[in-house]
Parts: C-alpha cells; structure tokens; sequence
C-alpha cells in the first residue's frame, strides 16, 4: 500500500519500523519474564523496566497505529503472575510504607489488566 496518509506512521516504512520497537519491547519483557527471577525483584534493572516497556506497549496499541502487535491477553496475565509473585516475595525487604506498597500493587496489576485488555481487543 506505500503510504495512506500524511501522518508519521501512515506508511508501509513506519508501521515496520513501530513493528520493531514494539518487537523489542516484547522481547526485553520475554528475556525477563524467564531469566533469573532476582533480576526482577522491585529494586533490580528489570523489576522496573518490565512495568515500563508494558506501559510504552499500552500508549503504542492505544493510538491504534498499523505494526503494533501485543503478544495474546494469556501470554500477559502469565507475565504478570510471574512478576507479581516476585514482587509480593521481595517487596517487604525493601520496607515500603503500607500505603506505597498497596498503590503500587495496584498499578502494576493495572498495567497489566490493561495491556491483556487492549491485547484482547485486537
């Protein structure tokens, strides 16, 4: 099709550059989802930079531009059973207060209830 607008993601060129980085995005999520479990603990590189790449695929799909494509809503709800077990492990070691600890397990089990939907609605 070439290009079918004026826009910056209006082309057959820009969906497959999006394609990659959302591609990247996942893979990163997938690396960490099964590597070592340590490296996602709520003070580890990756404990907080899953809950981010979640968050770039969400604004991504949300702006419903051709070459986003999120991996099925059971691959997501998989990944957050394993990395809410991790956090629920490790998070006291850290010594939130109550309230921190409560808001944060909610927007992460939002990011991803919110990916797995938006995946679901695709």
């Amino acid at each position: 099709m070439g290009t079918w607008g004026a826009g910056n993601f209006d082309s057959d060129t820009a969906a497959d550059h999006l394609g990659g980085l959302a591609d990247r995005l996942i893979a990163e999520v997938t690396e960490a989802m099964t590597g070592d479990p340590v490296e996602l603990e709520p003070d580890e590189y990756w404990g907080v930079a899953v809950p981010c790449n979640l968050e770039l695929l969400l604004v991504l799909a949300r702006q419903g531009w051709v070459g986003v494509t999120l991996p099925p809503p059971e691959t997501i709800r998989a990944w957050q059973q394993t990395f809410l077990a991790v956090w629920e492990e490790t998070i006291d070691d850290l010594g939130p207060k109550a309230a921190y600890k409560e808001e944060r397990r909610a927007v992460l089990n939002e990011t991803f209830e919110h990916l797995a939907e938006a995946s679901a609605a695709n």
